[in-house]
């Protein structure tokens, strides 16, 4: 379990170890030992920080019995870690259809493209599953390139959307493009995002910035003249909120000039935002919408890429055949998802929810000149740490404090661009420990 995830923070290992050597358990430091000897390292995931136990609803526990409110779980614990009607429907799958080879269907395969399609807005109706969301991505890209007849592609800096190659190329997150020889694909151009201050089109009004990012797309949309696709997070998982109108200025660009719109709906998706899908917020339909962390209730990996029926254009090319595609075991626990997701009103739950949240950070940012801004929507919302609100300076040190002591007082979650509390709790969570959370988080930003 890595207990800490940012992008662009200051050097955090000395952190890391004063905390670690406060909560040292001997049989925890062994298990550490043992995966730092057998995995291969990388950045943001090993060597780990910590161990894990048990995983139930909210919660997570490590080896020492020490227990966490998870608001972060790699965006996949959207119905909480081991919802029992999912196991259920887990164990009941696996003694009926354990398996489906490829080129068989079966029927839990069918009935969840049916669902999705059936949820999803406009004509996206047709469907391929992967066993994750980075594969997914892979095979929206060549779909693209398979209706429009164009490889190049446009998308965000600073956006992560998978780890594979392509989704690295389209990716512009450092930690995931740097430290590989050579090239990744030809054609992947980029832009800045919209910002809510510190905009790299020089201005900090919110609604400025997303008009600028929306010409700059349109600008290089038309001087290209041949891009397949923009990809995007229809809200950003930073989290960053479009501004009102902007989606719908980058739809009509990609419409004038003939290039698709893919939504990256992985984080945000299936309730997270308030809306079953992000992109109902702005009223916009993307061409290629992706779905999956969340998707496997918590428990298995399975990815959806939902194209307008239109694009079903690749009959003759092989671009997504996986080995668990339709799969039963993962199909049924998708399935068995979306149905506590939508019979449990889990996105009005997080509507609500959220807005609670949001406006208590909103008044300890009354309370503190070192809340800078409070952002969101539904149970994905960012409390961003500055030096000083009036000019906004990103406070990283603070941030590093600020999360160890809610991980010593039980709160887990990630930091995301240095210096922003990223609160993503189940969409289960109950209103007491949510309240609780905020507490933590509260007192911890007063100290300082």
């Amino acid at each position: 379990m890595t207990l800490i995830h940012t992008e662009g923070e200051s050097n955090t290992a000395q952190a890391r170890r004063d905390w670690n050597a406060r909560q040292h358990h001997a049989a925890s430091a062994a298990l550490l030992q043992r995966d730092a000897d057998v995995f291969l390292h990388q950045s943001l995931s090993s060597p780990c920080v910590s161990t894990i136990a048990k995983a139930e609803g909210i919660w997570i526990e490590d080896l020492a019995g020490r227990r966490y409110m998870d608001f972060h779980g790699n965006s996949v614990h959207h119905i909480g870690y081991g919802h029992p009607r999912l196991k259920e429907a887990i164990r009941a799958q696996m003694d009926e259809l354990p398996f489906a080879p490829r080129r068989f269907t079966c029927e839990m395969a069918v009935e969840l493209a049916e669902t999705l399609a059936e949820l999803t807005p406009g004509d996206l109706g047709k469907v391929l599953f992967t066993t994750g969301g980075s594969d997914a991505i892979e095979v929206a890209l060549k779909l693209a390139r398979a209706a429009t007849g164009r490889f190049k592609t446009l998308s965000f800096w600073d956006a992560f959307h998978g780890a594979g190659f392509g989704a690295s190329s389209v990716g512009g997150e450092a930690t995931f493009r740097s430290g590989i020889a050579g090239p990744l694909l030809p054609g992947s151009e980029h832009v800045a995002p919209w910002a809510p201050h510190h905009c790299p089109y020089g201005t900090n009004s919110l609604e400025e910035s997303a008009r600028a990012c929306a010409s700059m797309i349109s600008y290089v949309l038309a001087r290209e003249g041949d891009i397949a696709a923009f990809i995007a997070e229809p809200m950003r998982a930073t989290p960053l909120v479009p501004a009102p109108g902007f989606w719908k200025s980058v739809r009509e660009a990609c419409d004038r000039h003939g290039t698709l719109l893919i939504f990256d709906e992985i984080p945000t998706g299936l309730g997270k935002t308030g809306k079953f899908f992000a992109s109902e917020h702005d009223g916009v339909t993307p061409d290629i919408l992706v779905l999956g962390k969340s998707l496997g209730g918590g428990i298995l990996p399975i990815a959806a890429v939902i194209a307008r029926r239109g694009l079903d254009v690749a009959g003759d090319y092989a671009i997504g055949h996986y080995t668990h595609e339709k799969n039963p075991v993962t199909t049924r626990a998708a399935l068995t998802t979306i149905a506590i997701i939508r019979e449990e009103g889990l996105p009005e739950r997080a509507r609500e929810l959220g807005d609670h949240a949001m406006n208590r950070m909103r008044e300890l940012m009354a309370r503190s000149p070192h809340v800078g801004d409070v952002r969101g929507r539904g149970l994905i919302f960012g409390v961003e740490l500055v030096e000083d609100r009036q000019g906004l300076q990103p406070n990283h040190a603070l941030a590093e404090r600020v999360y160890y002591r809610c991980l010593e007082n039980g709160l887990s979650f990630k930091i995301s661009q240095g210096n922003v509390l990223t609160l993503s709790p189940p969409l289960t969570i109950a209103r007491a420990d949510l309240d609780r959370a905020l507490g933590i988080i509260e007192e911890a930003v007063l100290a300082g």
